[in-house]
């Protein structure tokens, strides 16, 4: 029943051809194959062991007038998927039917988790019961940087923090990873990490405290019309020059005052030149008692300003600090109150 691996997750678009080109040109993924049902028609992505599934068609409109452009399913592989459903219905998921034969439930809002088996080998053929037939290949002009989804953020509504957690402990047996109470002026998020058994499906559960201030995950809230993906993060060797690539390609990321990087420099002695290297290229630090962290956060590319991407690289870190938390908190919450 264990969850393994996360197979795809699926993005519901109003615009397949800008949301492709914006991976493809922008992030560096590259178009593998294209799939055309009855009401609708999906592009697979890949790059390193990510794969992004673009959909678009009418037959997703009721969740585009809902929630915009955004996260529809973040499909999971599992030992045996009629087991794990089984055990997430009793744990309180919702089943739900799906025209392609596949074992769906209800995760949080309106984003549902398919459950697949396991592949034979990994990166193998996508075998979630669509018909899928190779594209003509379109492969980014920029180097492969991205390795694999290093976790999904999740915002949640204030005050279901401790249920989702509790939920996806006992549908999915993941357990608490580390947890964490961000106040920032009158407002202040909570956050709750839980992570699959196999270490390789991480969600960053956020919400915010109803007793504080409304900030951006109440805006989120808004926006999204309701519970969402807030954001991906995506798991590079190099950050620096991957930010570049990026930034250049015409990705617009969060932008960091220079008093965070003087602050820096008081918290991590002795490395003025790497944080020189950081200030120049905007990206954030922190670092645990087994190493450093570095990470940057991009702007929404969608309408709605919802969903939003993270480029991660860990030298040796293995957590989420209060700092990152706070800094992506903060930077957000500057691109809020600044837009």
């Amino acid at each position: 029943m264990a969850v393994q691996d996360i197979s795809y997750v699926e993005l519901f678009a109003s615009d397949k051809v800008a949301a492709v080109d914006y991976f493809v040109s922008a992030l560096g993924f590259t178009r593998v194959a294209d799939s055309v049902e009855v009401d609708r028609s999906s592009i697979l992505l890949q790059q390193g062991d990510v794969r992004l599934v673009v959909t678009s068609g009418r037959g997703i409109w009721k969740f585009l007038d809902s929630h915009g452009d955004g996260i529809a399913d973040i499909a999971m592989t599992c030992d045996d998927p009629a087991a794990a459903e089984a055990k997430a219905v009793a744990a309180g998921a919702v089943p739900l039917a799906s025209p392609r034969g596949n074992v769906v439930v209800a995760g949080f809002g309106s984003v549902t988790h398919t459950l697949l088996p396991a592949p034979a080998r990994p990166g193998g053929p996508l075998a979630d019961g669509r018909r899928w037939t190779p594209s003509p290949e379109i492969t980014s002009t920029e180097p492969s940087r991205i390795r694999l989804l290093d976790h999904i953020a999740v915002c949640l509504a204030g005050g279901t923090l401790e249920e989702y957690a509790d939920f996806y402990r006992d549908a999915f047996g993941f357990s608490r990873y580390s947890s964490e109470y961000v106040a920032v002026g009158g407002q202040a998020m909570d956050s709750i990490v839980v992570r699959s058994e196999s270490g390789r499906v991480t969600f960053t559960l956020v919400a915010p405290d109803p007793g504080k201030e409304p900030g951006q995950l109440d805006a989120f809230l808004e926006r999204n019309g309701g519970p969402g993906a807030q954001h991906l993060a995506f798991l590079v060797d190099d950050i620096i020059p991957s930010v570049g690539e990026a930034r250049d390609r015409g990705v617009e990321f969060l932008n960091t005052p220079d008093t965070y990087y003087d602050m820096l420099a008081e918290r991590f002695e002795g490395m003025a030149e790497q944080i020189a290297e950081l200030r120049k290229a905007q990206v954030l630090a922190d670092r645990d008692e087994w190493g450093h962290l570095l990470q940057l956060f991009t702007r929404s590319p969608y309408e709605r300003n919802t969903l939003f991407f993270e480029l991660i690289q860990r030298q040796g870190s293995r957590g989420f600090g209060s700092a990152n938390i706070r800094a992506l908190y903060e930077a957000v919450e500057r691109d809020r109150l600044s837009s």
